[in-house]
């Protein structure tokens, strides 16, 4: 009988195949709290690393958002003087509150498609692995 690959194989290998098809050098799915529950990384990358960042990201963007009457943010970039942008984005499964980085190569890489695919997919594995 053929084993199917557990939730957490399904996301890596999303990621990856984002990642592979869009260019992205890496991508991290993280809770609120910085812990990574899926990656897909250049051999240079740090995932940890990232996932880290991204929650002290989320943390700091929810609080200056509070201070100006802000709701929770849909997205959070960050760009370096090269154009490397570090895009974070933030989504509710269950009652878990999950946040999706890209680090995108170049100001003008598109990437909201492949992110927006990639959370609704992340939704449907979470159902499908540990909902059903």
């Amino acid at each position: 009988m053929e084993q199917r690959p557990s939730g957490s194989e399904q996301m890596n290998s999303l990621l990856a195949r984002m990642n592979q098809e869009e260019g992205f050098p890496i991508s991290v799915l993280s809770d609120s709290q910085g812990l990574t529950i899926a990656f897909a990384a250049a051999p240079d990358r740090d995932p940890e690393r990232q996932s880290a960042a991204v929650a002290y990201m989320q943390k700091a963007a929810t609080l200056v958002g509070r201070q100006l009457g802000m709701t929770e943010p849909d997205e959070i970039s960050f760009y370096d003087s090269t154009g490397l942008r570090l895009v974070c984005r933030p989504f509710d499964m269950d009652e878990y509150r999950l946040i999706l980085a890209v680090l995108v190569p170049g100001r003008s890489r598109s990437y909201r498609r492949a992110t927006n695919f990639a959370m609704q997919e992340v939704r449907r594995i979470w159902s499908a692995s540990w909902k059903g």
